[in-house]
């Protein structure tokens, strides 16, 4: 791993320079579809894998949304390199309704509490030679009303276990204080770039991983994270193939919220948090073999520390390099040293498939929470502390040449194995979820996760029917979302009556520009059943229910460009 971290760092830069600069916010609305899209159909983005996002700005496929059709974008010279340039960036404002619960995930840094909420975000680009700067703040206001939370009616075995996972990660029911009004730097950066080497500082969301809808590590729907980064600036031709490759060295912070709504529960359970902030330092590796021009797998692999215990020296700040395997970590003949160092480990694997002829891209993601004790253990048990994610797209053209019908769905599944529990019941209430550990809290940023965003130990699966045209998009989306199963499972034996809590929900979707401004709006009708684990009075074993919830959830995204 060292040798790979030399070679990314001194062998890029006598590879050709790219030729537009700017980047695409990692999860940016309407316009990152759309550069997706464009991959499958052969007009733009052909030698990315979008498994390592922000990317860069391709001009060409941008400037074929935004001209009209009078207009002529092939009479630009895209050939041109740009050596200085200046140029203000399109304005995103976001909005969020919700009626009466939380719903929905993403939007970088807002919330979506109960209420209205909303953020604008300005930008601007600046290049000097070598020399990038990006500035695109945030600036948000929440409502986060209060709302219909975790019930004090349990018992104190259910509420000690509910307050577990809260106390092994940062997801506080609602936000409070500072959290309603804030200003943060949001999608901006500066950096250095030598070749296809770039380098510098961040507040910028990154994603890693191949998926549309959200990812298991890193993904737009926390707080951007203050890092430090060095990466290929776009996919580098190493030979034998397309390398992307990034390592960050970042600051996560707690929220500091008290974890549930009641002000009794949180005294007598919550454990608060220490003040200090989480160390971060990840790897992700993407490769598209020269032999398999559609293919691209790589893996992703991120430490977590709160800093009073990161040792000074190499594997203390970059951990990444460290064994996979737990035996190699032992001393003494046992792990007990090595866990005081309080550190968590997340890792995947994925692959994204891609076919131009086809239109058409298969991709899946396999995580690990914990290190295998050895290969052979990692054989024989691939379940343990495991999550993974599945999806798929496919465009199929209609009459109308310029439309499509697109069809694309995904299934994340965070809720632990059976074999967490079977083979390891000494953990007892160690046993965590997944983005949750007993040492280090969540994997969040200000109270919200950086990876994937439907709550910890949820799954949910998602479809997504609509018909296209360049950027405009009418059509209907399904989402089922499974919450928090790790909960519900570990007090089945006192809710037997019950039904888990799973959440239906239906809404319509609908793109559009008019002139410089792009429209993006989404529209759910969300059916809960059994919500918070209420329960049905009238319930039994042989007649399970529960309590039963409907929200209205709209969300309208404005995009307006000077161009």
């Amino acid at each position: 791993m060292k040798r790979f971290l030399f070679f990314l760092i001194f062998s890029f830069p006598s590879l050709p320079l790219d030729l537009w600069s700017q980047t695409l916010p990692a999860g940016f609305p309407v316009w990152e579809e759309v550069a997706r899209r464009s991959q499958l159909l052969g007009t733009g983005y052909q030698r990315y894998s979008f498994n390592s996002r922000p990317l860069q700005w391709e001009q060409r496929v941008a400037d074929s949304l935004f001209f009209d059709s009078a207009e002529n974008p092939s009479e630009i010279d895209y050939s041109k390199v740009t050596k200085k340039s200046a140029k203000i960036l399109p304005l995103l404002n976001t909005t969020i309704y919700n009626s009466n619960r939380p719903f929905g995930w993403g939007n970088y840094g807002l919330q979506n509490g109960v209420g209205f909420q909303t953020m604008i975000s300005p930008g601007a680009f600046f290049k000097f030679h070598f020399l990038e700067v990006q500035l695109r703040p945030e600036f948000g206001f929440s409502q986060n009303k209060e709302y219909e939370g975790f019930s004090n009616q349990f018992s104190d075995n259910s509420i000690f276990a509910r307050f577990r996972y809260w106390n092994f990660g940062d997801n506080p029911e609602r936000f409070t204080g500072n959290f309603n009004q804030f200003a943060a730097w949001g999608q901006s950066y500066i950096s250095l770039t030598f070749g296809k080497v770039e380098m510098g500082f961040s507040t910028a969301n990154i994603w890693w991983g191949p998926g549309q809808f959200t990812s298991l590590i890193f993904s737009d729907n926390a707080r951007g994270m203050k890092h430090f980064f060095v990466k290929t600036k776009s996919p580098a031709n190493i030979g034998i193939g397309l390398l992307e490759a990034q390592m960050i060295f970042g600051r996560a912070e707690d929220s500091g919220l008290n974890a549930s709504q009641n002000s009794q529960l949180n005294a007598q359970y919550f454990r608060p948090f220490t003040g200090d902030w989480r160390y971060t330092n990840g790897i992700s590796v993407s490769f598209q073999p020269a032999f398999l021009k559609n293919l691209s797998v790589g893996l992703n692999r991120t430490f977590q520390q709160y800093n009073e215990d990161v040792e000074k020296n190499f594997y203390g700040r970059v951990p990444v390099f460290q064994a996979f395997q737990k035996e190699r970590l032992f001393q003494d003949g046992n792990s007990v040293i090595y866990d005081q160092q309080a550190q968590d480990q997340l890792v995947s694997v994925f692959f994204r498939y891609k076919s131009v002829k086809g239109k058409f891209e298969l991709y899946s993601e396999f995580g690990r929470h914990d290190h295998s004790f050895n290969w052979r253990e990692f054989i024989l048990n691939p379940e343990h502390a495991r999550a993974y994610l599945v999806g798929f797209q496919k465009l199929i053209q209609l009459p109308n040449k310029e439309r499509f019908f697109q069809l694309r769905g995904e299934m994340i599944h965070q809720q632990e194995s059976v074999n967490r529990y079977i083979r390891y019941p000494e953990l007892g209430v160690l046993n965590t979820s997944w983005l949750t550990h007993y040492q280090v809290r969540g994997f969040t940023n200000y109270g919200e996760s950086m990876g994937a965003g439907i709550g910890v130990g949820a799954n949910a699966q998602i479809l997504e029917a609509s018909v296209i045209q360049g950027i405009s998009k009418f059509g209907i989306l399904f989402q089922r979302l499974e919450n928090h199963q790790d909960f519900y499972y570990q007090i089945q034996s006192e809710i037997s009556e019950q039904v888990p809590w799973v959440d239906f929900s239906v809404g319509l979707l609908w793109d559009f520009k008019w002139k410089n401004l792009v429209v993006s709006t989404s529209n759910q009708l969300i059916k809960a059943s059994n919500y918070q684990w209420k329960g049905n009075p009238s319930a039994t074993q042989d007649f399970k229910g529960g309590n039963q919830k409907t929200t209205f959830s709209s969300t309208v995204k404005l995009i307006y460009s000077l161009h």
